[in-house]
């Protein structure tokens, strides 16, 4: 979440079940991204927005998706005789190179491409710098006016009466580590992307198959386990959350295992799990 309300990636079959299994509302949501057009990413877009429509949403909401999405919906609300009570803002996403999507003053959100059989963009969130913490001693001992506190907690330096500069480092608490997380959605191993997501704290990466499997990762633009924990290693990720399993696989502990032996701090991703990135981690 942030000041502009939730973000939701991708939106396949059932996530309004989902959200409301999970007690998430629905009107919350202000910013929808679209990795790409296969049915398991975004058939539940539809039904979402038009009950966001039926609930009596009001609130303009973001789109950013594939640019034909855009020509998929108003069809679709044309035959259906349907204007949205709000205003929908549809932002196309650019396939070449990263593009800043969205920004407010707590995260900057990025498009950056991937490596699918169709136009595929993965997702970059990053945390922006708050203002500096002012240790409160600091105000006394150099007399530090109110006018002069707004200053030095955006960064600056103090000058005292008698013209002494008081470094900003000395007046105010170092700021906690700013926390990124990449969502690479469905691509082949490319080591490319690397580029984009360096040293995130968090890593989504698709694990569709085992290595056995590679040949066939590799004809479907696909990864294997083994592939997603070498990515998140080379990446200097902190931690790897694995996903989009192919249904062939009823035991999920395969791909966590095969996964773990390149890249030993990894989850698998799970419905209804909540993943923390604390922002003390330097």
């Amino acid at each position: 979440m942030c000041l502009s309300g939730f973000f939701l990636i991708d939106c396949g079959e059932g996530t309004q079940m989902q959200l409301r299994k999970f007690k998430i509302k629905f009107q919350r949501i202000n910013h929808i991204f679209i990795s790409h057009l296969h049915g398991d990413h975004y058939f539940g877009l539809m039904g979402l927005l038009s009950s966001m429509h039926l609930l009596g949403r009001q609130n303009e909401l973001h789109l950013y998706a594939p640019a034909p999405l855009k020509e998929i919906i108003d069809i679709q609300l044309k035959y259906s005789d349907t204007i949205l009570n709000y205003p929908l803002v549809f932002h196309p996403l650019n396939f070449d190179s990263k593009k800043i999507l969205f920004e407010d003053d707590l995260v900057k959100v990025s498009s950056f491409p991937l490596f699918h059989r169709i136009p595929t963009c993965g997702f970059l969130f990053e945390e922006k710098p708050k203002n500096k913490s002012i240790i409160k001693e600091k105000i006394k001992e150099y007399q530090i006016s109110l006018a002069a506190i707004q200053s030095i907690r955006e960064g600056n330096d103090f000058v005292t009466n008698n013209g002494q500069i008081i470094p900003n480092s000395e007046l105010t608490y170092p700021q906690a580590h700013l926390r990124k997380y990449a969502y690479c959605s469905d691509t082949r191993y490319n080591e490319k992307l690397l580029e984009y997501v360096s040293n995130v704290d968090l890593l989504y990466h698709e694990a569709t198959f085992l290595h056995e499997l590679q040949n066939r990762a590799e004809i479907t633009f696909h990864s294997t386990a083994k592939e997603a924990g070498i990515f998140a290693s080379k990446a200097n990720a902190k931690q790897l959350i694995i996903g989009h399993f192919s249904a062939r696989y009823p035991d999920l502990n395969l791909l966590l295992a095969e996964a773990i032996n390149y890249f030993p701090n990894t989850l698998l991703a799970q419905e209804g799990q909540s993943y923390l990135i604390h922002s003390n981690r330097i």
